[in-house]
């Protein structure tokens, strides 16, 4: 091979691997740390009953989006037996992540009946002496008593459109939603009992300025007729949610839009009142849109709770831990110190045993290195979303020691060419036509053995896998494109081969029979 393509295959291949880091440095790219290394949260869920896999995966990837629709950096929820693992590096607000992510209750849409005020305990458990405004026929009245939980009665019918219940600037007449004080000894409905208590009525916080808290109908539909739904501008500057209906779950919502045509539904996840907007539309093509008071947080939250709100299978917490980022910094210290440390002694062991040869495994560490970091920050940075934990640190610290097994096989090779008389400069090509083979099988014995170790694995171990059938692959491509031509070079250059004490045959113990 002429020398020309010798040096473009070396600065080519040093271009490729230093541009890559110049690249992740450029774009401000960095690895993603996992949670061993940042610091965040790690919960084990495990069903109420037992599920079958297709339904406990499904629950999986709904946590994923949500965490992903919270913005949680790089979240690994994977299902392991009859369990859900979730690891999520670097949240700085664990309980709150931890609510979002185990909410099981479904997202109900309930009509809004009246307003009530703020729960106050009954003194006595004597009938109230007021009672709703107004019930439907037949409706029972309930004893005020703080316990057990009473089903709030109906309050009448507003949501049914009457000219005299509507306003032309409002939509709405706000009476229709005044604040009943006889609502005051009804105690607020829990998450447990909104769950159960579906087909009743229910009284939950509003979270407007109308009143204290709702008094809701019985379910009309679940979360399941949402297809989609994401914050938006709207053209006015303002921010809004625009959401999608599957086929089944438009025509259901449009039955909803046309009974309660200006009223308020409110949108209930978990015992908690996320929207209560109000039907402007007595149908729907499939899609609208819910404007309001809405800051990109809000409407991005709401969104969430629109896409994601339900989960096919009831999930409990079964153990959760916070790993704390001065333990991951520790732990991440200990890797790279160790890493470091290993490497140098590598360098310094092949430069004393393999003389100017030792420069060649430097350069080509180094050069690996840049590709690795540049290639794997590239890898975090976009939709493939790697992250690197501790255990993807030991499989590349052990890929070192694959990498200088390489060049271990081609210079022993040399030394082999040379013993047999031949010169440095004509062993350098004809030595590394022999230990490429050699170098092939046993990169490939690595290769396969990570792969299936990233097939059959799950959790950590995955990271080590990835990381260890990474390096290989990139060493297989370094020895050809940049050990192999740079080898040549030096045992083609005099001086380099023949140098009294640094040079190629001293390295290889050859000195007498050199050129």
């Amino acid at each position: 091979m002429g020398r020309h393509r010798l040096l473009a295959s070396v600065g080519l291949t040093s271009l490729l691997c230093f541009g890559m880091l110049g690249l992740a440095v450029g774009l401000n790219w960095s690895p993603h740390l996992g949670l061993d290394l940042e610091g965040g949260l790690s919960v084990v869920f495990t069903p109420t009953q037992r599920v079958p896999m297709a339904t406990l995966q499904n629950a999986a990837n709904i946590m994923n989006q949500r965490a992903n629709g919270l913005g949680v950096s790089q979240p690994n929820i994977i299902t392991q037996g009859n369990e859900i693992v979730v690891q999520m590096p670097g949240v700085k607000d664990p309980q709150r992540i931890l609510k979002v992510l185990g909410t099981t209750a479904q997202l109900y849409f309930r009509p809004v009946l009246c307003g009530a005020p703020a729960y106050t305990k009954a003194k006595t458990t004597t009938p109230a002496t007021s009672s709703p405004t107004t019930t439907t026929p037949g409706a029972t009245r309930n004893k005020a008593k703080a316990a057990p939980y009473q089903v709030p009665p109906t309050c009448g019918s507003p949501y049914l459109y009457s000219s005299a219940f509507y306003n032309a600037r409002t939509g709405f007449d706000p009476g229709q939603y005044s604040v009943d004080p006889a609502y005051a000894h009804y105690a607020t409905t829990s998450p447990l009992q909104d769950e159960n208590d579906r087909n009743e009525n229910v009284i939950l916080p509003s979270g407007s300025t109308i009143a204290p808290r709702f008094v809701l109908g019985p379910a009309l539909a679940n979360g399941t007729i949402i297809k989609s739904a994401y914050a938006t501008l709207a053209q006015t500057g303002g921010w809004q949610v625009q959401f999608a209906l599957t086929g089944s779950g438009n025509v259901v919502f449009n039955k909803i839009a046309a009974t309660y045509y200006h009223s308020l539904v409110a949108n209930d996840l978990d015992g908690d009142i996320v929207s209560a907007p109000q039907i402007d539309a007595t149908s729907f093509p499939g899609q609208g849109e819910i404007t309001g008071n809405f800051n990109s947080s809000s409407a991005n939250a709401l969104a969430l709770d629109l896409n994601y709100g339900s989960l096919p299978v009831n999930l409990v917490a079964q153990t959760s831990q916070t790993v704390s980022p001065s333990l991951g910094k520790a732990s991440l210290d200990a890797g790279l110190i160790a890493g470091l440390l290993g490497l140098l002694l590598v360098m310094m062991y092949t430069i004393y045993y393999y003389r100017a040869l030792g420069i060649v495994v430097v350069s080509g560490l180094i050069t690996t290195a840049a590709f690795l970091y540049g290639f794997v920050s590239m890898l975090s940075a976009s939709s493939v979303g790697l992250t690197l934990d501790l255990s993807g640190v030991v499989g590349l610290i052990v890929s070192v020691g694959i990498t200088v097994d390489s060049y271990v096989v081609y210079f022993e090779r040399l030394k082999d060419e040379v013993r047999a008389g031949h010169s440095v400069r004509a062993s350098v090509d004809k030595g590394f036509r022999s230990a490429y083979r050699t170098i092939l099988s046993a990169d490939a014995v690595s290769f396969l053995g990570a792969l299936v170790l990233w097939w059959l694995s799950v959790g950590a171990v995955r990271g080590f896998a990835f990381m260890l059938g990474l390096s290989t692959l990139v060493d297989v491509a370094t020895a050809f494109f940049f050990t192999r031509p740079l080898v040549i070079l030096l045992g083609r250059n005099r001086i380099v081969a023949s140098a009294r004490y640094v040079g190629i045959a001293r390295g290889l113990a050859a000195a007498e029979q050199t050129q």
